[in-house]
């Protein structure tokens, strides 16, 4: 590339202490970005920030502590964004919890709520004060969101977690629908099974455990998914090569979802 893919712009990422989150700020700042990293897990995110200032002698990177439950920490946090940068290019809606692993017959009501409070209804505040932000000043701007392969397939994660996912997608393509007028993309991304902090803490299982686990029923062998792959394709949905991509959940799942994998064998 001729010059860095995001230079110029100023992105918002959610959930940006650990994992996908943390992947995609090294990244987007890699790339150009002005970074505004927001999480409720302080002491990482400021480790996060430290780490990526110390390698570029920059200052191209911030942290803000947001719980997206919280829509007045949300419009906070992208009023900070403002002040500091002047504008909003990109949100990363990328702060997600996994919920209850219960079964459907024993399913915990309160952690359902609690899923759908963060899964869905945070989202939905990021894209609500962030798309205001865009279309008072004039940007065309591109929001991207983490869904999974859960919000294609039913039996790849916990209920709380499926539902919320297939919510979200939802979300993203009738947000879609109304801020296409405004030139502002909406997108997300579903991803297969990674190993992040999130998920190897919900199943109590190593890194390794965990993309072992994902490799003996993945349908594209020969490579470990990593949280970099899925930055990657945020980068390109937050980039100008994605110019005219909007309303589409891209699955980095290896053709999983769209793969019969019983049949995979004959």
């Amino acid at each position: 590339m001729s010059k860095p893919r995001l230079e110029g712009k100023v992105a918002l990422i959610t959930g940006a202490a650990s994992g996908i989150g943390e992947e995609a700020v090294r990244l987007f700042a890699e790339n150009g970005a002005l970074v505004v990293a927001a999480d409720v897990q302080d002491e990482l995110g400021h480790q996060v920030v430290a780490s990526i200032i110390s390698t570029t002698n920059g200052n191209t990177v911030c942290y803000h502590h947001c719980d997206v439950r919280d829509e007045k920490q949300v419009e906070e946090t992208v009023n900070f964004t403002l002040k500091k940068h002047g504008k909003l290019d990109i949100l990363f809606s990328n702060a997600g919890i996994i919920g209850p692993l219960t079964s459907i017959l024993e399913l915990d009501i309160t952690g359902l709520d609690n899923t759908m409070a963060t899964n869905v209804r945070g989202v939905a505040a990021t894209i609500k004060h962030a798309a205001r932000a865009m279309v008072a000043k004039n940007v065309r701007g591109s929001i991207i969101c983490t869904t999974s392969v859960a919000s294609s397939l039913g039996g790849t994660g916990p209920h709380a977690y499926t539902a919320s996912k297939h919510a979200l997608v939802g979300l993203v393509r009738s947000a879609c629908s109304e801020l296409g007028a405004h030139g502002i993309r909406v997108n997300c991304v579903s991803p297969f099974g990674v190993a992040t902090p999130l998920s190897c803490t919900a199943y109590n299982l190593q890194p390794n455990e965990v993309e072992a686990n994902s490799c003996a029923v993945s349908n594209l062998k020969g490579i470990v998914l990593k949280a970099r792959h899925i930055a990657e394709a945020a980068l390109f949905l937050a980039s100008d090569e994605s110019a005219y991509i909007s309303g589409h959940n891209l699955a980095v799942d290896g053709g999983f979802t769209v793969v019969n994998n019983s049949f995979a064998a004959t």
